[in-house]
């Protein structure tokens, strides 16, 4: 098939969005479909810009900036920016050319108009595939309220929602938000796993035996740090922690509470906890070796289900997870049933020590821990199973086989 894949991130950005566009449209190409990228890229001097990487063709298109800046300009921004795609692809090569299915990654929740305009040029079917639940999670967790910025934002994704025949949910719990968009009997709503693709495992920048963490058991978080995640109450397990000299915490990424959470670290004296900037995503599979527990932290505010991307990274490294996340979330079933890690539900720092030391004592009373977690990768979060479903659901097939299973 010839796929229009449509984004606001992909490589160099070293997003957790970024990386999952890489090695979706990578396997796309890889089994034997026609691939193009467009994406979102404020850095261009021209119009346009079309590279051909590993098989994927990537347009880049000039749009206004959307990232790093303040909320009004962003929104601003991110409203303006498939307008000025869709006008700066119509100056390309591509101006006129066909497709045989259209698919968009959201976050962001602004690219519904350039979806739509290739889906009526093409006369084909569209998949949006979504991985949070936007305004609705920021509303929980009290960044906004149910006013006027929030109707905005409603109404924007919800013309997003309108013009997808096909939407690819995280997890079952996140079906209850569509239920009136169901009910249009053409449109279909499915849980498609996230996934991530063998890394390069290039050699890490990170050395931690060359850190005051050197000979201890490592505690890993790797990714975004900011108001979603909530990750001060890890800084809290530290410190009740801090007595035991076996144990470590690596902290590794960005985002808008990194700072603050390293200030914190550092007034607290948690000489158990370093804390690196972000490295490339093809070094994390060298980071994680020297590694034994990942760290999954999500602000117990939230109403929504994610499994994020770092947890499958874990999963792909053979690392059980510790978690602390907000009751209900789907990801708890997910580790309990798996046996893959322990679940922390009732933000309780007590809840989450004994949970730490009972992952600790698992590591070598439970040596299959790690086989369960890589098997749980290879089962469920594989770029290769969701090309397959997106695929089915573009040519008008029943679901793809095993698409809830195991959820």
């Amino acid at each position: 098939m010839r796929i229009a894949l449509i984004a606001d991130a992909y490589p160099p950005m070293r997003s957790s969005g970024a990386v999952q566009l890489r090695d979706l449209s990578l396997e796309f190409a890889r089994q034997g479909h026609e691939v193009t990228i467009m994406v979102a890229s404020p850095e261009l001097q021209e119009p346009w810009h079309i590279e051909d990487w590993n098989g994927v063709q990537v347009v880049r298109l000039k749009t206004p900036q959307t990232k790093d800046i303040d909320y009004v300009r962003r929104t601003i921004g991110e409203f303006l920016m498939p307008f000025a795609m869709l006008h700066n692809l119509r100056k390309s090569p591509l101006a006129n050319q066909r497709w045989e299915g259209v698919v968009w990654y959201s976050p962001t929740i602004f690219l519904g108009p350039i979806v739509s305009a290739l889906k009526k040029l093409s006369s084909c079917r569209s998949y949006l595939i979504i991985r949070d639940i936007f305004p609705e999670w920021a509303v929980d967790m009290g960044l906004m309220g149910r006013g006027l910025p929030y109707r905005f934002f409603k109404a924007i994704a919800n013309y997003q929602y309108s013009v997808a025949d096909v939407i690819g949910i995280q997890t079952p719990g996140n079906s209850t938000y569509f239920t009136q968009w169901q009910k249009q009997s053409s449109r279909k709503i499915e849980v498609l796993q996230n996934w991530l693709g063998d890394s390069q495992n290039q050699r890490c920048t990170i050395s931690v035996n060359d850190t005051p963490l050197a000979g201890r058991k490592i505690f890993v978080y790797a990714g975004n740090m900011g108001i979603a995640q909530g990750v001060g109450i890890l800084l809290d397990l530290a410190e009740q922690l801090k007595p035991r000299q076996d144990i470590g915490f690596l902290f590794v990424g960005r985002g808008s509470d990194a700072q603050r959470l390293r200030s914190d670290a550092k007034s607290r004296h948690l000489n158990n906890v370093i804390f690196n900037d972000e490295i490339d995503p093809d070094e994390i599979p060298a980071l994680y070796a020297q590694c034994h527990i990942g760290l999954v932290a999500l602000d117990p505010r939230h109403k929504t289900h994610n499994i994020p991307g770092k947890f499958l990274s874990y999963m792909q490294a053979g690392l059980p997870t510790l978690a602390t996340i907000n009751p209900g979330n789907d990801l708890e079933a997910l580790i309990n049933k798996q046996g893959v890690g322990r679940v922390c539900t009732d933000s309780s720092v007590a809840t989450l020590q004994r949970q730490a030391e009972e992952l600790i004592n698992a590591l070598s009373a439970d040596p299959a821990i790690s086989t369960r977690c890589k098997a749980l990768s290879a089962r469920l979060f594989t770029p290769e199973l969701a090309v397959k479903q997106i695929l089915s659901a573009l040519q008008g097939k029943s679901e793809a086989q095993g698409s809830k299973k195991d959820v």
